[in-house]
Parts: structure tokens; C-alpha cells; sequence
């Protein structure tokens, strides 16, 4: 099973270390000391954490996609039939393009707050430092 140093676990969470101290000291995410005084994280342990912490916003009305990015549009371009739209959600960047008449009805403008809709039958998934990808 992976364990997690207390940096890693705040970085896959998006907080600081010393936020997940705390959440360590006060009995909120389990931990163990490994052989030099460390502490660590349970990878199940800390997939079950973050999965409780997850918030679902449901004032979008009825919906099939589950995946929605709140954040900031950081970034619009616009020519004369297409827009191309970035979105700073957390940590993560993303780009989407439509018409422009979708983003001038929408008034998609830098420091708008925008919430980014994704249902897709394809996703890849990848891990970190390996090469090869399965398939």
C-alpha cells in the first residue's frame, strides 16, 4: 500500500503541510510515524480523506456531468467565429473553446468566475514517472 509524507499528502490535497499537521494532531486524517519519526499517510487513508472533503455544488439544476471546475477565467481569446477560454481551478489549468458567440453571451472576461462542465467518454489517466503508458 503507498504512504504519503505529510508534503505529499498536502500537495495530492491542495492545502500546506502544516494544514494537514493539523488535521494529523487533531485526529482528522490518520497517520503513523514511520522508522525515523516521520509521519505518514495511508494511501487509502488519504483517498477516503479527500473524498469526504469534496464539495458538491448542486445549484446547476439537473445534470449527467459530475466533473465541475470552479475558478477564475485567467485568459480569453477571440477571433471572429471561435473563443478560446482558460480557467485557473486550484492548481489545475483548464482550456476550453466554443464560439464566440457563446463567450460574448456568456461574458466570459478575465476575473470572471466561471464554472467548467466536463462529461467526456474519454479520459486518460497517467502515472507520474513512468514511461510507458498501458494499452
Amino acid at each position: 500500500m503507498a504512504t504519503f509524507r505529510i508534503s505529499e499528502a498536502a500537495a495530492l490535497l491542495g492545502v500546506s503541510s502544516d494544514t494537514v499537521r493539523r488535521w494529523v494532531d487533531a485526529g482528522r486524517l490518520p497517520a503513523e510515524r514511520d522508522e525515523h519519526g516521520h509521519r505518514q499517510v495511508n494511501g487509502a487513508e488519504l483517498a477516503a480523506f479527500a473524498r469526504a472533503q469534496v464539495h458538491v455544488v448542486d445549484d446547476a439544476g439537473r445534470s449527467s456531468a459530475r466533473n465541475r471546475f470552479r475558478g477564475i477565467v485567467t485568459e480569453v481569446i477571440r477571433d471572429a467565429v471561435m473563443a478560446q477560454v482558460e480557467i485557473a481551478a486550484g492548481p489545475f489549468r483548464v482550456v476550453s473553446l466554443m464560439s464566440r458567440q457563446a463567450a460574448d453571451e456568456l461574458g466570459l472576461e478575465v476575473g470572471v468566475v466561471a464554472v467548467a462542465v466536463i462529461k467526456s467518454t474519454n479520459v486518460v489517466v497517467e502515472i507520474p514517472g513512468h514511461e510507458r503508458t498501458a494499452g
